[in-house]
C-alpha cells in the first residue's frame, strides 16, 4: 500500500480556526514573501500561492484591505487585481504549460469561501487528465511539485 504524506496539512485539520480569522491580513503586513508564499506586490494587492492547493501553481489574488464584498473594491483596486491576475496567468503558462486555468473567487461562505472575510480571485492552472483516480475514489490530490519547488519557478518567470 502507497502512502502519501501532507504534514503541512495537520494544522488545519486540528484546528481550521486557527488558519482562518487574519490569515491573510498577516501575510499581506509580513515582509517575509519567501516564507508566506508571495508571489508579488502591487500598490492595491498582492498574489500568493495556496498553501492548500488543487493543482500545482494554485495561486490567489487579494487586495491588503480587508473585505469580503467585491462591490467594496475601489476600481483602482479591482483594475489591480485584475491586471495582477493576468501577470500571474503568464507566469504560470511560462512555468508549467498548462493546457488551461480555472478562475474564480467565492463570495461568502455558502459559495464555500474559506476566508469569507478577505476576498480572493483563484488562480488555478489546468492539464488535461489532471483529475485522476486520486480526487474521484479517494478524495485525495497528488501533486507533483512541493511549494517551495513550485514557488521557485513561478518566482523565476516574474
Amino acid at each position: 500500500m502507497e502512502h502519501l504524506w501532507a504534514p503541512w496539512r495537520n494544522l488545519y485539520v486540528q484546528d481550521p480556526q486557527k488558519i482562518a480569522g487574519n490569515v491573510f491580513a498577516r501575510i499581506a503586513q509580513s515582509s517575509d514573501d519567501e516564507a508566506n508564499y508571495v508571489l508579488s506586490r502591487g500598490k492595491a494587492c498582492f498574489a500568493v500561492l495556496n498553501v492548500y492547493p488543487y493543482n500545482t501553481g494554485h495561486l490567489m489574488i487579494l487586495p491588503y484591505r480587508e473585505t469580503g464584498a467585491l462591490e467594496d473594491l475601489s476600481d483602482d483596486e479591482t483594475l489591480e487585481m485584475m491586471t495582477m491576475l493576468k501577470k500571474m496567468k503568464a507566469a504560470l503558462t511560462a512555468a508549467f504549460q498548462p493546457h488551461g486555468f480555472n478562475i474564480g473567487i467565492n463570495l461568502g461562505a455558502a459559495a464555500g469561501a474559506g476566508v469569507e472575510q478577505h476576498l480572493h480571485i483563484h488562480l488555478v492552472p489546468r492539464w488535461r487528465n489532471d483529475a485522476n483516480f486520486m480526487t474521484t475514489t479517494a478524495e485525495t490530490r497528488v501533486h507533483p511539485n512541493d511549494l517551495a519547488a513550485t514557488y521557485a519557478a513561478i518566482k523565476k518567470q516574474l
